[in-house]
């Protein structure tokens, strides 16, 4: 399972999202996902200049496994950090699609 997520983060909060990210990171490898690749976004005209976006793209051997990171309780208890750098979050998830290669 492929999962596709941008996170619009508080520019002042880049040290506690990154707190986050890894703790989060640790508790998926636990559950069988790994965060394969991250990517800063370039701001866009429209972009506030407070916040950044960054994508990233996270693998889970199947949706339970994908289910039971979500549900572990050290996640729930990440919450406080998460919502004070999170602005929001867009998740796509997927599978693998063709290599252009």
């Amino acid at each position: 399972m492929l999962i596709v997520a941008v996170f619009t983060v508080r520019c002042a909060c880049a040290d506690e999202f990154r707190q986050f990210e890894t703790a989060a990171a640790r508790l998926m490898a636990r559950h069988g996902g790994r965060i394969e690749r991250t990517v800063v976004l370039d701001p866009t005209p429209a972009d506030d200049p407070e916040r950044f976006r960054e994508l990233h793209l996270v693998r889970f051997r199947d949706t339970a496994a994908f289910q039971a990171y979500r549900a572990d309780p050290e996640l729930a208890a990440l919450a406080a950090l998460r919502e004070f750098a999170v602005v929001s979050t867009e998740i796509w998830t997927g599978t693998d699609g063709p290599t252009y290669s």
